[in-house]
């Protein structure tokens, strides 16, 4: 008797101060219904220390450009979307408390809604106090449980876990020990799951291996 196929999986790594992540968050639907998929929180700056990156919103041009690309991509597909009064923010809070929740999609969602769909200032003592009877909590449960040690702590590993994976920016699917980072790589991603055999054949073998022709001095 042949063995029944496996069920693919993949994890997808996320921080909430990143609106690519909330555009792909609303795209979760789109992933096959039987793929096993987790949801883990990564602090995006503990990523862009590692590989000695600066963010979108650290480089004064593009800080611009990103606002205004997000603004007209969320007009273009018609998701909610309303900035928060301050960005970069500390996400620390809100990550955590996805965390203390399991990462639910539903939490998850709750949160994104919150801080990219309706612009809550989540660093205020108001927008913390919002964020958190919107998954259900006091402020002082939240506040509680973003303290705890295991949290804080799981926050940690999912962050090193995904460097030592190689992801080095947010959001991005992992599935297979491949890495598809971006909102603009959701079709490619689907295109994988479809056919995993997509990176070994053709010219996206060849790219695979492409040797470094010149490196800068920096």
């Amino acid at each position: 008797m042949a063995r029944a196929k496996a069920a693919p999986r993949a994890d997808w790594y996320f921080d909430f101060i990143s609106p690519f992540a909330y555009f792909q968050f609303r795209m979760l639907d789109r992933l096959p219904a039987d793929l096993d998929i987790t949801l883990k929180p990564v602090l995006f700056a503990g990523l862009l220390d590692h590989w000695g990156q600066k963010g979108p919103a650290e480089i004064p041009g593009k800080r611009v450009h990103t606002y205004r690309y997000c603004q007209w991509y969320a007009e273009r597909h018609g998701i909610p979307f309303r900035a928060p009064p301050a960005h970069p923010f500390n996400p620390l809070g809100p990550l955590r408390l996805a965390v203390a929740l399991d990462a639910s999609p539903e939490a998850v969602g709750a949160i994104f809604a919150a801080i990219w769909g309706d612009g809550v200032d989540v660093a205020s003592e108001a927008g913390w106090e919002e964020l958190s009877a919107r998954v259900g909590l006091s402020v002082d449960a939240a506040t509680r449980r973003v303290g705890e040690q295991t949290v804080k702590d799981r926050l940690r590993a999912n962050t090193e876990e995904a460097i030592a994976r190689g992801v080095f920016g947010v959001p991005s699917f992992v599935s297979d020990g491949e890495v598809f980072w971006g909102v603009d790589a959701t079709e490619m991603f689907l295109d994988y799951l479809a056919d995993p055999a997509m990176f070994c054949e053709g010219e996206m073998a060849r790219i695979s291996t492409l040797p470094v022709g010149k490196a800068r001095t920096l």
